[in-house]
């Protein structure tokens, strides 16, 4: 199974569904990616919830129903590897790339101002 196809499925159908929040199970790449989109403004806010055997990350989403496009990249069938001056710019700098890289999951311009490469996971726009 492919966890960051399925979170980014799981947040972009409970957009189109209209839903106040949506509940994924927690990772840490799942964890770093929500961040990310949190620090962007793809969400409101995010909590993780404790629990045993597994944990879950509440994502609440934004209040004006906006439905955001999400396209995952670097699959495990085909990973995708950059260098830093190849990082994907998304719809010329409106969108977001997020990127794995040896210091951490990061979004495309933070990579690109650390200059660093790396697999490109996904991009929102």
């Amino acid at each position: 199974m492919d966890y960051i196809s399925n979170l980014i499925t799981s947040i972009r159908n409970a957009e189109m569904a209209s839903h106040a929040q949506v509940t994924v199970p927690a990772t840490k790449i799942g964890e770093s990616i929500v961040a990310i989109l949190k620090a962007q403004g793809y969400v409101t806010s995010y909590t993780v919830r404790e629990a045993k055997p597994q944990s879950f990350i509440d994502i609440t989403l934004l209040k004006p129903r906006r439905v955001h496009r999400f396209r995952r990249i670097s699959k495990p069938g085909r990973r995708v590897y950059v260098s830093a001056s190849e990082i994907p710019r998304v719809l010329n700098g409106l969108g977001l790339a997020i990127i794995s890289t040896s210091q951490g999951v990061l979004s495309g311009q933070e990579a690109r101002k650390r200059k660093i490469g790396g697999e490109v996971l996904c991009e929102a726009y």
